[in-house]
This record gives structure tokens, sequence and C-alpha cells, in this order.
């Protein structure tokens, strides 16, 4: 089973279509596969010391036990945010247990409007998991001037999609 997460919680970002167009490929090849957006994620889940209850508690270890450790892989679209990823998701990652992403394998993908395709940001998290000991697949994805690649909501890009496509086969072999 794999999840797919869109690392950004601002609403209506474009990373999020580049996130559905990994969920749709992947479904299409049969394989199940879950969606969590950042957008989900309950701000006030991220403060510990606000968690007073424990419906509030396991709201959250809910969440990362259905898109994390359930799991055994994980695309992460990270769109880039003063030349790195997104802060909320670090903050996410932070309360996520090592243990729980020891061992998974991990596809990266960046999304810029620049021209680097958050190239920096890609190898920040790379660092990230192979300190929690994750196996992150070597073949990232930098997607580049995204504005110019989707239209009506969708990647209308033939060459982008073939790159996704191909990513996305080489993942499900690794």
């Amino acid at each position: 089973m794999i999840t797919v997460i869109n690392a950004t919680n601002r609403q209506d970002n474009q990373s999020q279509i580049v996130s559905l167009c990994y969920k749709q490929m992947i479904e299409h090849k049969g394989v199940h596969v879950k969606y969590f957006s950042l957008e989900k994620l309950p701000l006030e889940y991220l403060n510990l010391d606000r968690l007073k209850t424990e419906e509030q508690k396991n709201g959250l270890a809910q969440i990362i036990g259905q898109y994390i450790i359930e799991v055994e892989k994980i695309i992460i679209v990270a769109p880039e945010y003063q030349g790195s990823f997104p802060g909320i998701f670090k903050l996410f990652l932070d309360f996520v247990k090592p243990e729980y992403l020891r061992d998974k394998k991990i596809a990266l993908v960046g999304v810029s409007k620049g021209r680097a395709g958050n190239l920096r940001g890609l190898d920040h998290l790379t660092n990230i998991f192979h300190y929690l000991q994750a196996n992150v697949m070597p073949q990232k994805l930098p997607i580049s001037s995204l504005q110019n690649l989707v239209k009506d909501g969708k990647v209308n890009d033939d060459g982008t999609l073939r790159a996704i496509q191909n990513q996305v086969e080489l993942f499900l072999k690794y």
C-alpha cells in the first residue's frame, strides 16, 4: 500500500494537482493508494501541549497510523517554499516516531514555479529520511515552471506526464 502526501497546508495549492495525478496513475495500475494533504491536518494537533483530550491525541495518532504506519511506501510531493520544503511538513514529521519511517520506501517529487523544481528541498528531505533510516528512491522528480504545465486543474504537459509515469513505474518496482 502507498500513501501520496501533498506536503503543504496552503489552500488551493498547485502541488495538489500533481499529487492527485500521482494518485490516479497508481490507481490505474491497480495498486491501493491513500492520499493525504496537509490541508487536512488540524493545526491544533501540531502543539502537543494543547492536546488536552485523549480524543485530540488519538486523532493525530490516527492520521499517522493511517498514512504512515500502515503503508509500505510513501510518495511526497513537496512544493518549494523559501528554497526548501514547507515547514508544516517538517513539523508533521517531528510528530512521527522515527521507527515508523525506518525502512519505508520513499519517492520524492519537487514542484516549483521557478527553474529548479525544488531540488534543494528534495536534498533536504533526502537528508532527513536518510537520518531516519528510510530508503529514498534515487530517481527524484523535480517539476519546474508548474504554472505552465497545469491547465483546468490537471497536468497537461505530455513530457511531465511521461516523467511522472516513469517515476511511478520505477517506484512500484522499488
